[in-house]
């Protein structure tokens, strides 16, 4: 890399890395913990990017892209924080800067990031919403894990433009909230947000009540794939026709629209009508670090409502961190706020948990007919959330021996179980030796009944 790099962060060990990392990869770096002498450097010309921190002790870094796009036009901010609701992403965006991270921050990350930012030009900047600093300073859209952050970015993407939107994902992740966080944040907040069912356009007078409604807003077409044909073309001639005042048209879906199409079961029409702009939330169990998050964003919410002060032990949120979520964030918020009630000291133990939660649930299948999760999909996240139960250690030694033989034990017994018993149709069905297959069951210890298997 070739350039100056300004870095303002009030924490000494970030300064300190940052301006190692960049001076190593071959930039000039001036570093301060002040806002006001990060302006002082760019008033007088210096610096080809800027990497400054939100929270300072002289003021507030988003604020100041408004003057660094003023005095410098072009001059790329990279925006880091501690910070880790949608606002900030949004907040960035509107401001005009060129790229947002959380914190923690992952460092070659954030090195490729300013490389770009040193190569390519910044667009000329916009007027920023003067609207930004009284909307509210947080949205129960809480997480820092990768996924997340990438998700914030796309709907501060999005959120401006005309662009239909369509927002998959399982029940409970949020999929509405996200639709509303676009109409907030977006040019038409002004107007009505109306959210559509069935049963809203069952009749013919359906589509122009709702365009009445909306009048110019925005419209989010609940579980569009749950739709009958019959009503799916009716929405399609009211995205074509909406009259004199165009609505932005957003849907959610728990199953994936494209293979509802290709099913069948959503109309060609109506699905490329939808999908201008795709956003995917992603379940609890894809983001596990974001649990321990949620579970006090939740406490800290239900302390403000009234409710008596509560945190999670340790060993009660590792149990959180290892249950699957099947109702993702709406099911670990309503658990949140029964242990609030239910437990009987300051801090939730992990039998008080075990008591809530229960039985861990099997896992259904989305609605909608969807194909289910692909093996590796599932064993990946089994073994990410048994790495994340070590914390900062490894797992004892001998991992690959286990997990081979945790997933071998099942599928032989599941395979005996489906030919009756039969080890030469079982040995068929695995594609391996019969003489293998006995070895298996010797060192495995498994129990075969020979039955009658009626197929």
């Amino acid at each position: 890399m070739d350039g100056t790099v300004l870095v303002a962060d009030d924490d000494r060990t970030i300064r300190t890395v940052l301006t190692q990392a960049l001076t190593r990869a071959g930039c000039k770096v001036h570093a301060t913990s002040s806002l006001t002498t990060l302006m002082r450097w760019v008033g007088e010309g210096k610096g080809d990017v800027v990497i400054s921190d939100v929270v300072m002790p002289d003021g507030n870094g988003l604020e100041m892209l408004p003057k660094i796009s003023q005095d410098r036009p072009g001059l790329p901010v990279i925006v880091i924080s501690a910070q880790n609701t949608i606002m900030t992403a949004i907040q960035a965006a509107e401001a005009e800067a060129y790229d947002y991270l959380p914190k923690p921050f992952d460092l070659p990350d954030l090195m490729k990031r300013t490389a770009r930012a040193l190569e390519l030009k910044r667009r000329a900047p916009s007027e920023p919403r003067e609207d930004v600093a009284d909307r509210p300073d947080e949205l129960p859209l809480v997480g820092r894990t990768q996924v997340m952050q990438a998700l914030y970015r796309l709907v501060a993407r999005v959120m401006n433009t005309d662009l239909p939107v369509l927002i998959s994902g399982e029940s409970g992740t949020g999929k509405s909230l996200i639709g509303r966080a676009i109409h907030d944040f977006s040019d038409r907040r002004t107007l009505p947000f109306v959210t559509v069912t069935a049963a809203d356009l069952q009749n013919l007078e359906g589509p122009a009540r709702v365009l009445a409604r909306v009048k110019g807003g925005t419209v989010l077409i609940d579980e569009i794939a749950d739709i009958d044909d019959e009503i799916q073309a009716r929405i399609v001639r009211m995205m074509d026709a909406p009259g004199d005042h165009v609505p932005r048209f957003m849907a959610t879906s728990q199953s994936d629209l494209g293979a509802a199409m290709e099913s069948g079961r959503v109309r060609q029409d109506l699905y490329y009508r939808l999908c201008g702009a795709t956003i995917h939330v992603p379940a609890l169990r894809e983001r596990v670090d974001d649990i321990p998050l949620l579970a006090e964003h939740f406490l800290q919410r239900a302390e403000r409502d009234g409710a008596p002060k509560r945190q999670l032990s340790d060993e009660a949120e590792e149990l959180f961190r290892a249950y699957s979520w099947p109702g993702n964030v709406r099911q670990l918020e309503n658990a949140v706020r029964r242990l609030v009630l239910t437990s009987r000291a300051d801090e939730i133990n992990r039998s008080e948990v075990e008591i809530v939660l229960g039985s861990q649930p099997e896992m259904e299948p989305v609605l909608g007919g969807v194909d289910p999760e692909k093996l590796s999909a599932s064993v990946e996240r089994h073994l990410r959330r048994y790495f994340d139960l070590h914390g900062n250690m490894l797992p004892p030694p001998g991992l690959y021996a286990r997990i081979l033989r945790e997933v071998e034990l099942p599928l032989i017994e599941i395979a005996l179980d489906a030919t009756g018993g039969n080890q030469a149709k079982c040995a068929d069905l695995l594609g391996i030796n019969r003489n293998t297959l006995r070895k298996k069951i010797t060192d495995l210890d498994i129990q075969v009944t020979r039955r009658r298997k009626l197929m």
